[in-house]
């Protein structure tokens, strides 16, 4: 159990890391450059991952909240509510990842460029205010239904990390909750398949029209076939993730179970796409490769 905690603490340091690198990366980008729209919706997911990872597994802010005596009952609310809305923020933001580079690469006579100019125009003015305030919302419910183990039998309680607890809810309730966030899930992976798809076909074509012109060498150095191999990447290892978790998360839930092998397998998987994100996005932005070059130049 003790080299399991260590496995657990060195994939959350190493998430953090590297998140706290991009983020870091963007700030400057966004600061002291005319930033791209990618940019500022990449500078937002890497901040909700770095939130995300911290409140995981109530891992790495137990020692915070025992060094500040911060009741046991608070510190579940907190970071569990806390978890759950980056957990949801970061399926959003990944699907408006999608969408606006299905948008950005598409061809000048199709539909959705009609929506080029409205979706920079109005991309940060509503539709983040919308997505934050829609999970804040949506995930609430955790402040009732979540708190500190009490170890009373007589509570059916589900034991959901080390020392909290799900506290037992209405059927009705519990399906309500259930369906809405399901939809909204089921939803959102709609769309990152549906943009996914729409962007591999886009891709095809050009290639196939590059391999007609001989301009092979122009489309392996084009950004905007980077970017958009780096999001259906992404989205491709994210939507696997979610899946498996979704199906481990609800059997959970429903069956009302709680198991060390579950909460383990959960554990993983709630910290593999946040970890995984900023590493792709690193090697995949030349960006941020002549930093380091420039970086490695220096020290030797």
């Amino acid at each position: 159990m003790f080299s399991l905690e260590n496995v657990f603490y060195f994939q959350a340091g190493l998430g953090v890391l590297a998140n706290m690198f991009l983020l870091v990366f963007y700030i400057f980008i966004i600061l002291g450059h005319r930033p791209k729209l990618i940019d500022l919706i990449s500078c937002q997911l890497t901040f909700v991952h770095i939130v995300m990872i911290l409140t995981g597994g109530n891992i790495m802010l137990t020692d915070i909240f025992e060094s500040l005596n911060v009741e046991n009952d608070i510190k579940c609310k907190v970071t569990l509510y806390t978890n759950r809305v980056m957990r949801g923020l970061s399926i959003c933001i990944t699907c408006l990842l999608s969408v606006f580079q299905a948008v950005t690469i598409s061809p000048s006579t199709s539909l959705l460029a009609k929506f080029k100019h409205k979706l920079r125009k109005h991309m940060m003015n509503a539709s983040f205010f919308y997505i934050w305030s829609f999970n804040f919302a949506l995930s609430s419910n955790l402040i009732f239904y979540v708190g500190g183990f009490t170890n009373v039998s007589k509570i059916k309680q589900m034991k959901i990390t080390k020392s909290c607890s799900l506290f037992p809810m209405n059927y009705i309730i519990r399906g309500m909750i259930v369906t809405v966030t399901t939809s909204r899930d089921v939803f959102l992976v709609g769309i990152m398949l549906i943009t996914s798809a729409y962007m591999v076909i886009i891709l095809f074509r050009h290639q196939r029209q590059c391999k007609h012109l001989h301009r092979i060498s122009h489309l392996s150095a084009s950004p905007e076939k980077r970017a958009t191999q780096t999001i259906l990447l992404l989205v491709v290892f994210f939507v696997v993730l979610y899946l498996v978790d979704f199906i481990v998360s609800s059997i959970s839930i429903l069956l009302w179970i709680y198991n060390p092998v579950i909460l383990t397998i959960q554990k993983f998987l709630m910290n593999a796409y946040p970890i995984v994100t900023p590493l792709v996005q690193i090697s995949s932005d030349k960006r941020i490769i002549n930093v380091l070059k420039t970086l490695q130049l220096k020290w030797h």
